[in-house]
């Protein structure tokens, strides 16, 4: 068994910590159960909660309840914006939350707003990562947003539904993959089956409408053509699409023959690689159609054409590739800061580039353009990171707890606590290839930077910023190898938790 020994100088909790797990002078703790089949234990979120609203949304009394919903869930802030949503960037400084749920109506969530948001995330304090797990909750009409702002039990995926033949469904217990790119290609698994090849029909939109309204699906995935008001099945050959209109989402074939889709069970939306399909340009949209007429809870989505991937795809990646670590958000963010880490290690003298427009379906030469007005000299991956960094939206409740069942993992993640000493080890359960992203971790509580104290690994080259630690690991491992990181850190202040009932379950035990 190979042994290698790092450090770094933060705390770092994986998704699965216990509430109040890590404070000063408790029993240490490990914060990740061995992996193993069966249902994920879901954690209660950590941190504390923001709910940033413009002053015209809160006075609409429909929305105001969405918000009061979210106060009293989370016994949330409420930060307020009159003219534009940068104007909540000093609050969100000094309330320096674990989630920021921006409440919006569709007219104030489009393109500008997306960006402006990312680039708001990072600006809380001085580093150049995403201060707090965030996401926009909108909806058709407020009624949707309040569905999901009520949603009280976590979603454990186990169905899956994927248009893409790149969706990585290995997690799931059920499900149907159709392709995109060979007419009739599609795969099946049945509870407790293997996955199994199929003959579909050529256009496969009824199929696909059917599947979404009879199984059910928890978790859809797709990837090609699509705009803001579409989803196009067919990616190399001749298919149906999904439409929308006035918040109802259905199948258009090839025949014109229109079928509703009635799926309300909760479920997440993964459009790995879909151009646009992010982007809510109105009240009528793919976004809000999902949100109000298929049961979506939580998405994400390119709200510009896509042709790097890397925002899309990755999310995948880390998502599904380690089934049950990581909330949908988590990845979400996991995935960004991944994204700011390779631009600040590969093109540290663009990492602070914002471009100033991303209308690519409308001006042909665009990517030239940003590439000498920037003087971008990096190639297709400098442009392309600086692309995907601000241009994917993430939709829904963003502590809101949406995984796969727990899988069998390559790797487990154990954090102990003792004091201000923190240890993470990786055990490698079989042999594999450490991932693109770094490996990911949260911290249980912010942290005072300043007081990190690396006691061995430099050459790990870690990055930990107040909130997560991020590790980039290169290369093979075999089963039974292990790494070990070491730190010490200060915590920044008393534990911010989620909600009042945890703050009083805190406060009992430091009386007892």
């Amino acid at each position: 068994m190979k042994v290698v020994a790092l450090a770094v100088g933060m705390s770092i909790v994986l998704a699965a910590l216990p509430a109040g797990a890590g404070f000063a002078g408790e029993t240490p703790a490990a914060t990740e159960a061995p992996a193993a089949a069966g249902p994920e234990v879901h954690p209660p979120a950590r941190g504390s909660y923001a709910i940033v609203v413009s002053k015209d949304t809160l006075a609409d009394e429909a929305w105001k309840a969405v918000c009061d919903a979210l106060v009293a869930k989370y016994d949330g802030r409420v930060v307020t914006w009159e003219k534009d949503v940068t104007e909540a960037r000093a609050a969100l400084a000094e309330a320096m939350p674990n989630y920021a749920c921006f409440v919006a109506r569709p007219a104030e969530c489009g393109l500008e707003f997306v960006v402006a948001v990312h680039r708001l995330t990072r600006r809380l304090d001085a580093d150049p990562y995403t201060d707090c797990l965030w996401a926009i909750l909108t909806g058709y009409d407020a009624d949707d947003a309040l569905r999901i702002a009520q949603l009280a039990e976590p979603l454990v995926l186990r169905n899956v539904l994927s248009g893409t033949v790149g969706g990585k469904v290995k997690p799931f217990e059920a499900g149907a993959v159709f392709s995109e790119t060979k007419a009739g290609a599609m795969r099946v698994k049945g509870n407790g089956d293997q996955w199994q090849d199929q003959d579909g029909p050529q256009d496969s939109t009824k199929a696909i409408v059917d599947y979404f309204n009879d199984e059910k699906p928890d978790c859809f995935i797709t990837s090609g053509h699509a705009t803001e008001h579409d989803w196009q099945m067919g990616y190399s050959y001749k298919n149906g699409q999904f439409r929308c209109k006035d918040g109802q989402l259905f199948g258009l074939d090839t025949a014109n023959q229109k079928y509703p889709i009635d799926s309300p069970n909760p479920k997440v939306y993964l459009p790995v690689g879909n151009c646009l399909i992010g982007h809510v340009s109105g009240r009528d949209s793919m976004v809000t159609a999902l949100i109000h007429s298929a049961g979506v809870v939580q998405m994400f989505g390119y709200i510009v054409p896509t042709w790097y991937g890397k925002g899309g795809w990755g999310i995948q990646d880390i998502y599904l590739d380690q089934p049950g670590r990581f909330t949908l958000a988590e990845a979400f963010f996991a995935n960004t800061q991944a994204m700011l880490h390779e631009m600040r290690q590969r093109f540290p003298d663009k990492a602070g580039v914002d471009f100033e427009r991303y209308d690519l379906e409308r001006r042909r030469g665009l990517l030239g353009e940003l590439v000498q007005r920037h003087g971008l000299k990096g190639g297709r991956d400098e442009l392309g990171l600086l692309w995907d960094r601000d241009t994917v939206a993430f939709y829904g409740d963003p502590a809101f707890d949406a995984r796969p069942v727990r899988g069998s993992l390559e790797w487990d993640q154990r954090l102990t606590v003792a004091g201000d000493r923190y240890t993470l080890a990786l055990s490698c359960r079989s042999d594999g290839r450490w991932p693109k992203q770094p490996v990911f971790a949260f911290l249980p509580h912010r942290v005072d930077a300043a007081s990190v104290e690396i006691s061995t690994g430099k050459d790990a080259k870690p990055v930990v910023t107040d909130n997560f630690l991020l590790v980039p690991l290169e290369g093979d491992f075999a089963a039974g190898d292990e790494i070990k990181i070491v730190f010490t850190a200060r915590r920044a202040g008393p534990a911010m938790l989620v909600n009042r009932k945890e703050r009083e379950e805190h406060k009992d035990k430091a009386l007892q």
